[in-house]
């Protein structure tokens, strides 16, 4: 709970100050009375605390209620953000303006920008992009990774591995974003299936049909599926629950060999540590039981690699990141895992693949990191 309280302010007073910092821009760019002052921060109000109404009201049983706040509090999350970004930008701009004037001993009021520029620009490319944004998002595409190896059966020749990854169902992503997530995935025709955590959000109520339709998915040697923090949020009882109805093995530090073809492991989120349900194992530990002579998949929700597994998984497949979802917050994850999206070649023969995510969180929206679903090819080659 003392964690909870902390990210409640941390969260509340970051995006206040987003919101008072939207409010100034507005006030210094347009002129309006008292009654439409109080009206805009009463709008504001509501929206900064709208998350925490949502799951409220979900919990009550006002479904139509919560998810109706829901599109309407993470879409102006979206907006907000996009807005904040590009007049903080343009501020930025006055401050260099303002500098070079004085350094150069130069008027340069002729390409200055005024409060109500700066308004207008910022929300003119702030709704461009959200309405962007929110097409981005729901045009699933597929991905294809192709490994070469000598390490599958010659006979099988070629596998197909499908990865999913923070799907985030819920009330945001429902039937009909799902429906087009796995439209690629049959597209792909898997031999397996795996997914790489999050595949719920914060609230688990009224999915029995989203589990459906991933049970119905047909991966002729097995579908696997590892935590994300979100499993942990929503409660991993019922995270477990739902995964497994959805036809889902799921690995929690645990491995098996897949009908002699390779080897899976899968680890649990390290969020599961400030439950208290961490199953935690060593890596190297884990994999080290399996043979080299066959491919090693590592499942891991975080793009981070344990340097002491290096050598003993041939890929690690993760996600986590969304690659920041909406740019520019794709520089602020890239600081964070520098790799955040795409494939990078590690040492001692082992591979990182990040997924930038099949659905979304927060904001319906996604700029500069479309969603995806991953086919990885397993090519049979012979030894060199």
């Amino acid at each position: 709970m003392g964690r909870f309280a902390i990210f409640l302010v941390i969260f509340f007073s970051i995006y206040g100050g987003l919101h008072l910092y939207a409010f100034l821009k507005i006030r210094r760019a347009l002129t309006f009375g008292a009654g439409v002052t109080v009206a805009l921060v009463l709008f504001m109000a509501i929206m900064i605390f709208a998350p925490v109404i949502v799951r409220i009201s979900e919990r009550f049983g006002f479904e139509f209620l919560a998810q109706l706040l829901a599109y309407i509090g993470y879409t102006w999350m979206g907006l907000l953000l996009i807005f904040v970004s590009v007049a903080f930008a343009l501020d930025i701009f006055q401050m260099l303006l303002h500098i070079g004037s004085l350094i150069l001993q130069a008027d340069l009021s002729g390409i200055t920008l005024s409060n109500r520029h700066i308004f207008f620009i910022s929300l003119l490319f702030s709704s461009v992009i959200t309405t962007y944004g929110y097409f981005e998002a729901i045009a699933i595409r597929t991905e294809l990774v192709t490994f070469r190896t000598h390490k599958i059966p010659e006979e099988v020749g070629r596998l197909r591995i499908v990865q999913i990854s923070d799907v985030h169902l819920g009330l945001m992503v429902g039937e009909k974003r799902l429906e087009r997530i796995l439209d690629q995935v049959k597209s792909a025709n898997p031999d397996i299936l795996v997914s790489t955590g999050d595949l719920v959000d914060g609230q688990m109520d009224n999915l029995s049909n989203l589990a459906n339709m991933l049970r119905e998915i047909p991966a002729k040697y097995g579908k696997f599926a590892i935590t994300g923090n979100h499993e942990f949020y929503a409660g991993l009882a019922r995270s477990l629950d739902f995964t497994e109805k959805a036809g889902f093995t799921i690995l929690r530090g645990e491995g098996l060999s897949v009908s002699g073809l390779l080897n899976i492991a899968g680890v649990d989120d390290a969020t599961g540590k400030h439950y208290g349900i961490w199953r935690e194992v060593s890596e190297a530990a884990l994999l080290s039981r399996f043979p080299r002579e066959k491919f090693t998949l590592l499942l891991k929700h975080r793009p981070q690699v344990d340097k002491d597994a290096l050598g003993l998984f041939d890929l690690q497949l993760s996600g986590h990141a969304h690659k920041g979802q909406i740019f520019p917050f794709s520089l602020i994850t890239m600081l964070y895992y520098p790799t955040h999206a795409g494939l990078l070649k590690l040492d001692k023969n082992s591979w990182l693949y990040v997924s930038r995510g099949s659905g979304t969180w927060g904001p319906p929206i996604r700029f500069l990191s479309p969603p995806e679903v991953t086919l990885i090819e397993l090519v049979y080659e012979t030894r060199k």
